[in-house]
């Protein structure tokens, strides 16, 4: 499985960025998608998830209200739209795969994902 992120890049405060990430194996379906980030000195963190069939879904506090994750399993990728960006929301953001099934609730801690996209940058000006 290879995960390829793209979409971000300068924003001002308040304004909005979709970042894609493009899933390259077999049954994108079964796998559980998230995304994480990580800021310059920080740990990274967990931001959404959504299950293989798109219907459930789970964000950070910070996340919430504010960003939507949703996929196309037909187009075998997964979108973050982030909206109401803040300067506090620049981070390297990073797409992960999980093929276990688990749920979103159950993957915020970013362990046990086989695959990891190779990270997109996000920066938001105040």
């Amino acid at each position: 499985v290879q995960l390829q992120a793209s979409g971000g890049g300068l924003v001002q405060a308040g304004g909005s960025l979709r970042l894609t990430c493009v899933f390259s194996g077999r049954t994108f379906s079964v796998y559980t998608m998230d995304w994480f980030r990580q800021a310059p000195g920080k740990e990274r963190e967990f931001v959404a998830g959504i299950s293989g069939s798109g219907r459930t879904t789970h964000y950070s506090d910070s996340a919430k209200g504010r960003f939507t994750i949703s996929r196309d399993n037909a187009k075998n990728t997964v979108y973050l739209q982030m909206n109401s960006l803040k300067p506090e929301d620049t981070a390297v953001y990073y797409c992960a795969a999980d093929r276990s099934g688990r749920s979103p609730l159950l993957t915020t801690s970013g362990r046990n994902f086989g695959s990891w996209g190779q990270g997109t940058q996000v920066t938001v000006s105040s």
